[in-house]
């Protein structure tokens, strides 16, 4: 009985939230939820419920399934370009490097850039954690370390169109696509704790430099694919962090774990797998790994990457600073 009334529930939001007739979105849940219901209380016996109701859901999915993904919609300037990149050899130059340029959280010249790294130099990764809201939820941001050239993050985001707030309920269905943000770090990571004013954890990860160079070049694939044919978001299925999950982050098997939804106490998970360098109780070293105060006090800086490492645990020495 749960289950039946579960999928007729998303059923019915999948109508009211993706329906294209936004007149009828409202009228067209309503009315499949009212026939869900009957079909729930007062049909009998059980098996002619679950038919009726599997069949109602049914119609609804197929349909669903059709809505296609697009990329030529009425973007927000901060999501107005997708990343791309080419690989020449041990070159691979990354087009659209997101870099604006903040005055205030939704004031800022856009700024698209093309930066051409050497994957031999790849030293290692680091992950920010960001709380724009409760403790439970997070934004995870990857950024990777060059020993010759500033770091570069990557933000896995719903790509928001003019207009578009976002929608946690409407992220279960086909209300956002999906956008890999190549990004310079005083851009993704600047906006969040000085104009935002979220609170930001910055860990070194204990990945080695080869399974770095790994999942930086699925990075790599991902973008270039998504490019090419974009992608729906999910809030379950393709999230920040279940889109991490699924680019490997090292060799090491992490089992499923309820943290990789309620991703605000992932950073614990990944401590208690080893994953966070720091030789220190969990609870110590997220003390000490909030960036906030520093990300402030370095503004716009050219070294603003290394400033906000200054006397993190786990970082041994600090990264190349991010001027170019």
């Amino acid at each position: 009985m749960l289950v039946l009334a579960l999928v007729a529930a998303w059923a019915a939001g999948a109508l009211y939230f993706d329906l294209p007739f936004p007149r009828l979105r409202l009228p067209a849940a309503l009315l499949f939820g009212a026939v869900m219901a009957c079909a729930l209380f007062f049909t009998w016996p059980l098996r002619r419920k679950a038919i009726v109701m599997a069949a109602g859901f049914a119609l609804v999915l197929c349909w669903w399934l059709t809505i296609r993904p697009r990329s030529d919609r009425n973007w927000q300037p901060d999501v107005a370009e997708t990343a791309w990149a080419e690989i020449d050899g041990d070159n691979i130059t990354i087009h659209n490097v997101r870099n604006c340029d903040y005055r205030a959280w939704n004031d800022y010249t856009p700024r698209w850039e093309t930066r051409t790294v050497r994957l031999s130099q790849i030293t290692g990764m680091d992950l920010f954690i960001d709380y724009w809201g409760t403790t439970w939820i997070a934004h995870p941001i990857v950024s990777f370390q060059f020993a010759d050239a500033p770091p570069l993050a990557m933000s896995i985001e719903v790509r928001k169109r003019v207009g578009q707030e976002y929608s946690p309920i409407g992220g279960f269905y086909r209300q956002f696509e999906l956008i890999y943000i190549a990004a310079d770090e005083r851009d993704v990571v600047r906006v969040r704790t000085n104009y935002l004013n979220e609170d930001l954890y910055l860990y070194h990860l204990n990945v080695s430099p080869g399974d770095s160079r790994d999942l930086f070049l699925d990075y790599i694939a991902t973008i270039n694919k998504l490019h090419e044919q974009p992608r729906w978001y999910n809030a379950v299925a393709g999230n920040c962090t279940t889109c991490i999950g699924a680019q490997k982050i090292t060799h090491t098997h992490i089992p499923w774990d309820w943290r990789i939804l309620l991703n605000g106490k992932g950073d614990r998970m990944l401590y208690e797998h080893g994953l966070l360098a720091g030789d220190l109780p969990f609870d110590e070293l997220k003390h000490r790994s909030l960036i906030d105060a520093a990300a402030k006090a370095a503004g716009s800086a050219p070294d603003f990457s290394a400033l906000v490492r200054a006397g993190l645990p786990g970082f041994a020495q600090a990264p190349t600073d991010s001027s170019h």
